[in-house]
């Protein structure tokens, strides 16, 4: 008997994409080489920061966490949907469903409060550079990545436990490629008001919520980056408005692309109540927006890239074979 339900849940059916056999093979491709994109791309910004005494930074610090989460983030849900198309087998567990759901809640508000501390730490870069090394010290930088993740770990189990006290059905069928929180609220044939209600304090709380969240934390990042902009305005030279502005470009488009994507998955579902095109969307900044993140920041990034160099020649002259 499971925990919280009337009958035995054995598990659930996830409707994934297109399930004509000769699309099949399209969709496997696509999404694999997105995820290997995105485990690889996330992995070298980690390497060269690690690597690199120049890169020990906190703009750097948040951005190997970042990239570190965002691995997590599309590892929680990739695999188990190329698995099931391989094996053409829509099931999960419902243990799985639930380990599932922890860990994307973990993932998805880490990435919301690690975006949110990278803006605040543009905020002091730009805004206080003479009291930057002051105000974002070690101990600083690395208390608000322990908190965001003590926060986020004890959020995730409140949502998941509460999961746990649902009772479910005959309708074990999930319109979506993963098992999303709100999905399985939705799915439960029990009384949901306490469910609703802790999802609800939770997001008024801290942002937990995934559409609150996202609108708390949003509002945090356009404050940071109001000041910003008065700051860079306030700058005579035009040399110093460029410098100013290119600090902040690379996390102001990442910003922006995972807040649009969030934003407009949960304002489309809630206007068209369409699971498909829900599902669909969801893929923008769970799939799409991780796998962009290295290209953005390392493309506009040349310490990112002369760390990297750095890197892979060192190890090509260390490298015994390398004398042959």
């Amino acid at each position: 008997m499971q925990p919280g339900n009337d009958t035995w849940i054995s598990g659930f059916l996830l409707l994934r994409f297109p399930e004509e056999p000769e699309v099949q093979p399209l969709i496997f491709g696509l999404f694999l080489s997105m995820y290997l994109i995105t485990v690889f791309g996330n992995l070298l910004i980690i390497l060269a920061v690690s690597s690199d005494p120049h890169l020990h930074t906190p703009m750097y610090f948040f951005l190997s966490n970042l990239s570190f989460v965002d691995i997590c983030f599309t590892s929680t849900t990739i695999p188990k949907m190329l698995w099931n198309i391989q094996t053409q087998n829509k099931g999960i567990t419902y243990e799985g469903c639930i380990t599932q759901i922890y860990f994307f809640t973990l993932s998805a508000v880490l990435d919301i409060f690690l975006l949110t501390v990278m803006a605040y730490d543009h905020f002091v870069a730009i805004c206080h550079p003479l009291h930057y090394t002051i105000i974002m010290n070690p101990r600083l930088c690395a208390l608000l990545v322990l908190m965001s993740w003590i926060i986020c770990l004890l959020n995730s189990l409140l949502q998941s436990l509460m999961v746990l006290r649902l009772s479910f059905c005959t309708n074990l069928k999930i319109p979506h490629f993963f098992c999303e929180l709100n999905q399985m609220i939705q799915l439960a044939c029990s009384d949901t008001f306490l469910n609703n209600m802790v999802t609800y304090f939770a997001a008024v709380l801290m942002g937990g919520g995934p559409f609150t969240g996202v609108l708390y934390s949003f509002t945090g990042v356009l404050y940071s980056y109001s000041k910003i902009v008065s700051c860079i305005c306030g700058i005579s030279s035009a040399q110093g408005k460029y410098k100013a502005f290119s600090t902040c470009a690379s996390h102001l488009s990442v910003v922006s692309l995972f807040y649009c994507t969030m934003l407009g998955v949960y304002l489309s579902s809630a206007g068209t109540h369409s699971s498909q095109s829900s599902a669909t969307a969801s893929v923008m900044y769970t799939v799409v927006t991780p796998m962009l993140n290295p290209f953005i920041y390392s493309l506009r990034n040349k310490d990112i890239k002369r760390a990297l160099q750095a890197f892979f020649v060192k190890q090509t002259t260390n490298d015994p074979l390398s004398k042959y």
